[in-house]
C-alpha cells in the first residue's frame, strides 16, 4: 500500500518527541507511513514484525533500530510481556540547527543519520547499553534531554554493532514534497505487480519516453525500475511465506514471477537464504 505522511508534533518547548507504552498502541496511526523525523526505536520484551523499507522480518524479545527520514515503516510491536514496553524517539535531522552535522565534533552523528536512510539494526551489545539510557529520556526534560540524546547518538555513530536493514538501499524513499509521476509509477506497480510490466506502457503514463523514464527513475530511486519491480515482489514474497501456507511455488507465482529457477535466485541474493529456509526459520522464531 501507498505510506501515509504521519505529523509529528512534540510538546510545546521541544524538538524532541519522546513516547513510551506498555501495551500495543492503537491510535489510528497509519499502518504503513513515513514522517520526516528520525524516528529511534528500543522495544524490550515483546514480539512483532520489522517492515522497514524493503526489509522484513520477525523478532521476538528486544530490539534497536533507528530509521532514517522519510523511510516507510510499519509499527512494531505485536505483543508485550508482562513487563514489557516501547520507547520512542522522533527529531528532525536539523533539530539543533541546519549547520549542527556539519562541525567535527558531529561527525559520527552525520555519519549515523547517513546510514540510517537505510534503517539500521543494533546487536546485542549496543542494545543493553543504550536501550536504559532511551528509556531515562521519558523521565528528563529539556537541555538535560537534549544532551542525554546527543550522547546516544554518538554513541551509536561510534558502534560497529549494527545491521544495515535496506543494504543497498531502499528503492522508493518517499518525500512529504514528493513527485507525482513517481507517485503514479509506485501506484501503477502496486496495482499491477503480479502481473507483466513493460518499461514503454509505465514511461507512457507518465508522459515520458523510455530512456527519459529510465534516467528521471534512477535518479529519484537510485535503482533501476527492473530492481525496483523485483524487489517490491520480493518483500510481496516474504509476506507470503510469513503469513500464508501456500506452497512455494505458488509464492513465486503469486509475487509476480513467472521462472521459479529465478525467483529462487533473486530471493536468495535478496535474504541470503532460499524461501524454503526462510519460510522455516520466520516459524522457528514464532514458536
Amino acid at each position: 500500500m501507498k505510506p501515509e505522511f504521519e505529523k509529528i508534533t512534540p510538546k510545546f518547548g521541544s524538538s524532541v518527541f519522546v513516547e513510551q507504552h506498555l501495551d500495543k498502541k492503537d491510535q489510528g496511526v497509519p499502518f504503513w507511513h513515513f514522517h520526516p523525523e528520525l524516528e529511534l526505536v528500543y522495544i524490550d520484551n515483546a514480539r512483532g514484525k520489522r517492515h522497514i523499507g524493503n526489509h522484513l522480518s520477525y523478532f521476538n524479545n528486544s530490539q534497536l533500530i533507528l530509521i532514517g527520514a522519510n523511510l516507510p515503516h510499519s509499527g512494531f510491536a505485536d505483543g508485550f510481556n508482562s513487563e514489557g514496553r516501547e520507547t520512542i524517539v522522533q527529531f528532525r535531522e536539523d533539530f539543533l540547527g541546519s549547520s549542527f552535522v556539519d562541525v567535527p565534533e558531529s561527525a559520527a552523528i552525520k555519519f549515523l543519520f547517513k546510514k540510517a536512510k537505510s534503517g539500521i539494526l543494533f546487536g546485542r551489545e549496543t542494545k543493553d547499553k543504550i536501550g536504559p539510557k532511551i528509556e531515562k529520556l521519558i523521565d528528563l526534560q529539556g537541555f538535560e534531554r537534549v544532551l542525554a540524546l546527543l550522547e546516544i547518538l554518538n554513541d551509536l555513530g561510534s558502534s560497529n554493532d549494527y545491521t544495515l536493514l535496506n543494504v543497498i538501499g531502499y528503492s522508493f524513499e518517499v518525500s512529504s514534497a514528493d513527485n507525482q509521476k513517481t507517485t503514479e509509477v509506485y501506484d501503477y506497480v502496486r496495482k499491477n505487480f503480479k502481473e507483466q510490466i513493460y518499461l514503454d506502457q509505465v514511461a507512457s503514463l507518465v508522459s515520458m519516453t523510455v530512456p527519459a523514464f529510465c534516467r528521471y527513475f534512477k535518479k529519484n530511486t537510485g535503482k533501476t525500475f527492473t530492481q525496483f519491480i523485483n524487489e517490491y515482489r520480493l518483500v510481496h514474497a516474504t509476506k507470503l511465506l510469513s503469513e500464508s501456507t501456500i506452497n512455494i511455488t505458488d509464492v513465486c507465482h503469486e509475487s509476480g514471477f513467472n521462472n521459479f529457477s529465478h525467483f529462487n535466485k533473486l530471493f536468495k541474493n535478496y535474504t541470503g537464504k532460499s524461501p524454503l529456509k526462510y519460510r522455516k526459520e520466520v516459524r522457528q522464531l514464532l514458536r
